[in-house]
């Protein structure tokens, strides 16, 4: 079993905030391999299904940002799924706009909904690190990362998304490197 997750944040007014990219991750992932419908379970909307032949589930945590890693703890609790099968989708600064990176473990970088999740199951998962760059110097970061993205981004965006569900199959069988490069080569 892989249990995938989306951070994002659960209000209506940040649906297309930088920050929640992750939950358009998950989204896009319940649509496109017809995962069951979304259920409240876990402090999060959770969905089940299988991709390829591989059992999944997905879930957006509805915990905030800051409190991400409550919500997987109990999942993978109950589930009695090892946090080596946890691929985490979020936003990263630190990557170009567009671009992705694929990685086992390593440190938050200040992303609080990594940094909690490492509290609750350790850092022994994987994750998606999606690019949304860094912001004008004029403008503070949690500005940033809490405001939409613009039109110009929402295509760029909707475009790193097909290339990550059209990869997917990659990740389900953890060839991080390989997903990485197929992804931002597309």
């Amino acid at each position: 079993m892989l249990l995938f997750v989306g951070l994002g944040n659960p209000t209506p007014d940040s649906e297309n905030n930088r920050h929640n990219i992750g939950f358009k991750i998950i989204d896009a992932i319940n649509n496109k391999f017809g995962l069951s419908k979304q259920k409240p379970k876990f402090k999060g909307l959770l969905t089940t299904g299988n991709i390829g032949n591989q059992k999944v589930y997905a879930i957006k945590p509805l915990t905030f940002m800051n409190n991400s890693g409550i919500c997987i703890r109990e999942l993978l609790e109950y589930f009695k799924i090892e946090s080596a099968d946890v691929i985490v989708f979020h936003d990263d600064l630190d990557i170009d706009f567009g671009k992705i990176k694929a990685k086992f473990g390593g440190a938050s970088a200040g992303h609080n909904g990594v940094a909690s999740i490492d509290k609750f199951i350790g850092k022994d998962y994987s994750r998606v690190r999606i690019g949304i760059g860094r912001p004008n110097p004029k403008i503070n970061v949690s500005d940033y990362v809490l405001n939409d993205f613009n039109d110009d981004e929402k295509q760029e965006i909707d475009k790193i998304t097909f290339n990550i569900i059209d990869s997917l199959l990659i990740l389900i069988e953890k060839k991080l490197d390989l997903f990485s490069s197929t992804v931002n080569n597309k």
